[in-house]
């Protein structure tokens, strides 16, 4: 590298020593009455500022269709904030924080609102000067997308002005199948360029799963080890206790396979299976994580009813309380085939992981809720200390993305004693306890990265577009026939089937 090269042109040291800073600008958060905004923006942003991390000058600007004052607005938020802030609330440094919010009501379907909006950010940039950049966060149900965007173009504010930048943060779900995907891909794309569009999944903002790249590439013990010829499978698991908890009008559409494993964990597979990036770059990543999409062996027709186990939670007990199934809950209709539980069988047809089976599940109203990876070993040969029928249990690398953060090794060890027993024991890393401080919340770092302009963790339209492919001959395979739906009572952990499945591989699930 010439010396005379900055290191912060160095793609190979971009999110390490030095990251990009957040810029200042204006954040327009569309639906700032929600739920979303309330229980996660908010208390996101009021985190980053009590740590000193926003940028110098920032505005936010709630655009919803309810009718109330700035002030109204602010104090609503003040009381999410207390409530759901992961640090507590400080009332100087409120104060200080909200003196940037600014509420904005109008439909969205009315232009002229759009204006009045330009004139807002207009007046705000030029009190708090920042530099005529502006975020848009579309926080709203997908329905609402196309409208917004068309006006965002209309009004000329996703148009930046020479020397700022404009862009937009999107939700999921990003569609419901690959078509509408695409099509709400093609409209995005033609009010922002993909460059300036960010497509959220907050499991791509928690710590440990930022933590796989570094945990892989950057410790030659693991690296050495990730692949077919020393790992027996993968599980990638995400669970909870609770049901749909008042989503059954979006969730009864969706479904645990469009809902959770379509975004979060296959990308949690990708993160997991791919190839060392060139850079740090966001694209050198992306483009090895859509590599690892293209190289899952499709599953579709009968390979679906072979590999695919689909059900649905009855009523049961959590915690010693009895809950109802999933049809009697308010909103789901009584016939309902939903699934709330989907555990499937999939491969990755390449070089590194040919022959290695990867199990994902994810269900609701389970015993415990979290996610993790777990990464098991192949066992030791049979001889020394692996002859006895009791075979020596295999090592076990888990990375635990939620509720506590961290990893662990299971490895085998001799009991202390004059005779030689030999048990499991477990090398733990936890966040809190290692750094003697909190994980940040996942959005804190998204919103962040967007504010910065770093696209590393956000989800590129390829990405999108091959995980629906994939999902969708699931989803075609299902529509053929229901008789495969299976049922499991809420408070055990899924269906016969499912044992079934990771039993013919000779795995057994592992419990949260």
């Amino acid at each position: 590298m010439n010396p005379a090269t900055p290191l912060t042109q160095n793609p190979l040291r971009e999110g390490i020593s030095n990251r990009l800073e957040p810029e200042p600008c204006t954040l327009v958060i569309f639906g700032a009455t929600g739920d979303l905004t309330h229980r996660k923006l908010i208390p996101a942003l009021y985190n980053l500022a009590a740590e000193g991390a926003l940028p110098p000058a920032i505005n936010i600007i709630g655009f919803a269709r309810r009718e109330k004052t700035t002030e109204e607005f602010r104090k609503e938020l003040q009381n999410s904030a207390r409530k759901f802030s992961r640090t507590p609330l400080s009332d100087d440094l409120w104060k200080s924080f909200a003196s940037s919010i600014i509420y904005h009501q109008s439909s969205f379907d009315d232009l002229d609102g759009y204006k009045n909006l330009a004139h807002v950010i207009k007046e705000a940039d030029q009190q708090h000067g920042t530099r005529g950049n502006c975020l848009f966060y579309l926080a709203v149900a997908p329905d609402q997308f196309p409208v917004i965007l068309s006006n965002l173009r209309e009004s000329g504010l996703s148009k930046a002005v020479e020397g700022s930048w404009s862009r937009v943060i999107v939700e999921k779900p990003f569609g419901t199948d690959l078509k509408s995907a695409q099509e709400l891909n093609s409209l995005v794309n033609e009010v922002f360029p993909e460059r300036d569009t960010y497509r959220i999944d907050h499991y791509l903002g928690k710590e440990t799963a930022q933590n796989i790249m570094v945990m892989r590439f950057a410790n030659s013990i693991f690296e050495s080890l990730w692949n077919s010829n020393h790992i027996d499978h993968v599980q990638i698991t995400a669970v909870e206790p609770l049901g749909v908890e008042g989503r059954a009008g979006y969730y009864d559409k969706s479904g645990a396979m469009r809902d959770m494993v379509q975004n979060h964990l296959l990308q949690l597979l990708t993160l997991t299976a791919m190839e060392p990036p060139t850079s740090l770059g966001a694209d050198a990543i992306r483009d090895e994580k859509v590599k690892v999409l293209r190289s899952l062996r499709p599953l579709k027709g009968d390979d679906v009813f072979k590999h695919v186990v689909r059900a649905q939670y009855k009523e049961g007990l959590i915690n010693g309380q009895p809950v109802p199934g999933y049809r009697d809950a308010d909103g789901v209709p009584k016939d309902s085939t939903t699934e709330t539980y989907v555990a499937l069988q999939v491969n990755i047809d390449n070089w590194r992981w040919a022959g290695v089976p990867f199990f994902i599940r994810t269900a609701k109203r389970v015993p415990k809720g979290g996610s993790e990876i777990a990464i098991t070993f192949k066992a030791v040969p049979r001889v020394l200390f692996n002859q006895n029928e009791e075979s020596l249990e295999q090592n076990v690398l888990v990375i635990r993305i939620q509720p506590d953060e961290g990893i662990s090794l299971r490895m085998s060890a001799k009991r202390p004693g004059s005779s030689l027993r030999i048990e499991q024991v477990k090398m733990d890393f936890h966040y809190g306890t290692s750094f003697g401080k909190a994980t940040p919340e996942a959005y804190e770092r998204l919103l962040l990265d967007a504010m910065s302009g770093d696209a590393t963790l956000f989800a590129r339209r390829d990405e999108v577009e091959e995980a629906w492919a994939f999902v969708d001959g699931i989803e075609d395979a299902w529509k053929t026939r229901s008789d495969d739906l299976t049922f499991h009572s809420a408070g055990s952990w899924g269906p016969a089937e499912a044992t079934a499945l990771a039993a013919r591989h000779g795995v057994i699930w592992r419990r949260i």
